[in-house]
């Protein structure tokens, strides 16, 4: 998913949605964190920023493998991230694995990244919810759509965060004012521990298996 999502094929993501004084700040910090992260078992680390609120980012980490989930979130790592960030409280964070990833449009080399539109919502059903969306997709591709990736938390069956990638900002803005039926979890975010619904581009990418 160019610009939508972890770019690999592994499926384990932390995903962190949080607002910044300062979002220039997130991406030095990430990068002298580094080995830290290499040692947690970090593969991605992609950074997005929000085209529509001032100071909000959102953070998604690949991970290789399940076991070190517990002992990531633990980390003093992160809470050291999170001070030098400027944040006062740690903010909700989503841990989960791929349960489904639909690529409508093969990018090309000259393919400009796309605009990601990221929710995390509670579905009563998740593979009926993946089911609709496939049902949907010619409208989804209609709508500017290029790919969609579904992750499920692994401490609850019902929570999920989709990420979907969009053309430009002028679709993205259109899907979330007026999202597909298929796209039930649109009206489900910015809910009690929810946040709205992300819109935004990627700024940044660490390769963790790659130097520099």
């Amino acid at each position: 998913m160019n610009g939508a999502a972890e770019v690999e094929t592994h499926t384990l993501v932390l995903a962190m949605d949080y607002r910044v004084p300062d979002p220039s700040r997130v991406w030095p910090v990430l990068r002298r964190s580094r080995s830290a992260l290499a040692d947690l078992g970090a593969h991605y680390v992609l950074v997005y920023t929000s085209t529509r609120e001032h100071g909000r980012v959102m953070v998604t980490i690949s991970l290789r493998s399940k076991e070190p989930i517990l002992e990531v979130l633990r980390s003093r790592v992160f809470l050291n991230w999170f001070d030098a960030v400027g944040l006062d409280d740690i903010p909700a964070i989503f841990a989960g694995e791929t349960v489904d990833k639909v690529t409508l449009v093969e990018p090309s080399e000259e393919t400009p990244p796309g605009v990601i539109v990221g929710a995390i919502a509670a579905v009563d059903d998740v593979s009926a919810m993946i089911g609709r969306v496939h049902q949907g997709l010619p409208r989804f591709e209609a709508a500017g759509v290029r790919a969609v990736r579904i992750f499920r938390a692994f401490d609850d069956d019902h929570e999920v965060m989709i990420l979907q990638e969009l053309d430009d900002e002028a679709d993205a803005s259109d899907w979330v004012n007026h999202p597909d039926v298929a796209a039930e979890w649109m009206g489900h975010t910015g809910v009690g521990a929810y946040p709205p619904v992300f819109v935004g581009r990627l700024q940044h990418i660490m390769r963790l298996d790659e130097n520099g």
